[in-house]
């Protein structure tokens, strides 16, 4: 990258890196690779892509790009959000330990607790905004902590530096999930994490229509390692989704930026309503990491938002299933705005004694605040309620 690049701006790189003008036709819009295979220069003799499962050139100019915004040394694509989980999870050995958020998405959990434990890999899950207890919860065989920049679905907020120091302290790893934080408001390689991930199918692509996943990390050993087992296993992301992504960050400042403020409008006004118990927003005075946040955060405090009716399960079903505008769905972070009940749709796969112990009630609806205008939103929340 360039003096000149590197002193751009988030906006500017978003657009320009890893989209330089194809030197064979001009077009300012790089093709789209979708070939399988290429052509060697002799036998034994490697060129710079051989196997499309190990590297491609539409691929790669998205990880260029991610890289860039993330501030790391390099980024890989996956297939999803979970296979990028997965491949970090392929760091550790039988017999190892993961300290995780309680805070935690669903799928998350689900391969933590039904799938690496096939291998004999632990789990603990505390409350990442106590870094006390993320200090007892580690163990001599504790490898990796796994937290989220801002938790789904409560939306707590950790301190990163602190649990970065912590793990470091005892030669553990960390990985963060930052798919509702985006690198458009926070970068956590800036913070002292290892290894930054995201659902890439949420904002940075941003428009429902292709799944992803991405990992960035500022080591290049830790980098060639995750590439080993990404190239192994073969969880890559197709060049058509790449694409798709990189389109969607090139928009993806202004979108996360407005729907933020959008998010907030909602949040403030929530907590007016006389059928709402509690809001959970990290933007408000009455979040318990409120403080944090404003440190942390730059532009916004994402566009998620949760909170509590004082209905029963099957009225917050109802409430959810009342909305015109915000549609009924899993996923987030995208143009449209979606709700959905937590207890049933993405935290379905917690242990039902997890779900009562860290927080997630029958009451809880979460928001993903989309680009519609505040007023419409509201008075299809509005209506949704009353009902």
């Amino acid at each position: 990258m360039s003096g000149r690049q590197q002193r751009d701006s988030f906006r500017t790189r978003a657009i320009h890196i890893g989209n330089e003008i194809d030197p064979a036709t001009g077009a300012v819009v790089p093709p789209i690779h979708v070939a399988s295979t290429f052509r060697q220069p002799g036998a034994g003799k490697w060129g710079e892509f051989d196997y499309s499962r190990s590297g491609n050139p539409t691929r790669t100019n998205l990880q260029n790009t991610l890289a860039s915004l993330e501030g790391g040394c390099g980024a890989l694509a996956f297939s999803s959000g979970m296979a990028a989980i997965h491949c970090v999870t392929m760091l550790l050995r039988s017999g190892d330990h993961v300290v995780a958020g309680c805070d935690l998405y669903g799928g998350a959990y689900r391969l933590l607790h039904k799938i690496c434990n096939r291998s004999g890999i632990g789990v603990s899950l505390v409350d990442m905004t106590d870094p006390d207890a993320v200090a007892a919860a580690m163990n001599d065989n504790t490898k990796l902590v796994w937290a989220e920049t801002i938790g789904n679905p409560r939306l707590t907020i950790p301190d990163l530096a602190a649990l970065a120091a912590i793990a470091h302290q005892r030669g553990a790893r960390i990985g963060v999930d930052n798919t509702f934080g985006t690198p458009a408001l926070i970068r956590p390689l800036e913070h002292g994490i290892d290894i930054v991930m995201h659902s890439a199918t949420k904002y940075l692509g941003g428009h429902s229509d292709c799944l992803g996943g991405t990992l960035a990390v500022s080591d290049q050993n830790l980098l060639d390692e995750l590439y080993f087992i990404q190239n192994s296993t073969g969880a890559v992301l197709d060049p058509m989704s790449c694409f798709l992504v990189a389109r969607g960050l090139k928009t993806l400042d202004l979108r996360i930026r407005a729907q933020s403020a959008s998010a907030l409008k909602i949040a403030e006004w929530l907590s007016t309503h006389s059928r709402v118990k509690e809001v959970l927003y990290p933007g408000l005075n009455s979040h318990p990491q409120h403080p944090l946040a404003s440190r942390l955060f730059g532009g916004g405090f994402g566009a998620m938002v949760t909170f509590e009716l004082d209905g029963s399960i099957d009225q917050t079903a109802k409430a959810c299933e009342a909305t015109r505008l915000f549609h009924l769905a899993v996923s987030l972070g995208a143009v449209e705005s979606l709700i959905e009940q937590p207890a049933t749709m993405s935290h379905a796969s917690y242990d039902a004694e997890d779900r009562a112990r860290f927080g997630i009630s029958d009451g809880l609806i979460r928001l993903s605040v989309g680009l519609e205008s505040f007023e419409d939103l509201q008075a299809d929340l509005d209506n949704a309620i009353r009902q």
